[in-house]
């Protein structure tokens, strides 16, 4: 169990970090997509509607950096590159899968369709 910070108005160090990273925009949806296995950049992109290429290509590169997402080079030809969750993406699933039986049972869908 993670320890609460001495003030409970403050929020502690490690949900911050988590959500620096899981709170930006597309970052859990791509996360989630990768959580049914890898996939490559237009895969990436198919599967999240509405993503440019420029965001895709920023968010990948900062879940790679965040240690959530391999950056995998496959040898051709063609060469080609796919992004596959690490183990700590892994580790991600399960709370990404309550969070969406979360949302479905307890967020009106009608606000998440106003975004």
């Amino acid at each position: 169990m993670i320890e609460p910070t001495a003030d409970p108005h403050v929020c502690d160090a490690a949900i911050t970090r988590a959500f620096s990273v899981l709170g930006k925009r597309w970052n859990g949806m791509l996360l989630r997509v990768l959580g049914f296995g890898a996939g490559s950049f237009a895969e990436l992109r198919r599967a999240v509607p509405g993503i440019s290429d420029t965001m895709l290509a920023d968010r990948l590169a900062e879940l790679v950096g965040a240690g959530l997402v391999d950056r995998v080079v496959e040898p051709g030809p063609p060469v080609s590159v796919r992004y596959a969750l690490t183990d700590a993406g892994e580790r991600l699933m399960p709370v990404l899968d309550d969070l969406g039986r979360w949302a479905n049972e307890s967020l009106a869908r009608e606000a998440a369709s106003t975004r």
